[in-house]
């Protein structure tokens, strides 16, 4: 976790399926860049798929590294980036469900309020927290 003036702070990054289920999750100081974050999480992207990422994404090395295995990155430009470089804004709605998914995590209390001091502990919670909302997504409706 990182230190900064107001104490411990720790950054989830996640990705997440096309319904909003986690399929990698990784913590980083609270302080840190988040492209940094970025290269790890998005290491084995499958070709074909879309990347829908915030505006903290994006980064020339980020986008190469999307293209460079197939995928499609869908990121808006940070304001500053000239020239822009133009995104779907009719896909990038879609993002969404990462949204949805942070969500669904802060309904546990423990890790809205991190708890945990250590961050192996805290990411066992947020594992923990994903579980029961994959299961369900398995659960029966009738």
């Amino acid at each position: 976790m990182g230190r900064s003036r107001g104490g411990l702070t720790s950054k989830i990054h996640a990705l997440v399926d096309a319904l909003g289920r986690p399929i990698r999750l990784m913590l980083s100081a609270g302080q840190a860049y988040d492209g940094h974050a970025a290269t790890d999480l998005l290491a084995a992207l499958t070709p074909g798929c879309a990347v829908l990422a915030d505006r903290a994404y994006d980064s020339n090395a980020i986008r190469a590294m999307i293209a460079a295995q197939g995928a499609q990155a869908v990121i808006p430009s940070m304001p500053q980036r000239n020239p822009v470089i133009p995104h779907d804004r009719e896909r990038y709605r879609d993002r969404n469900c990462v949204e949805r998914f942070f969500n669904k995590i802060k309904s546990y209390r423990a890790i809205a309020t991190r708890y945990d001091k250590r961050d192996d502990n805290f990411m066992a919670s947020v594992q923990l927290a994903s579980i029961r909302i994959w299961l369900r997504s398995y659960e029966s409706v009738s």
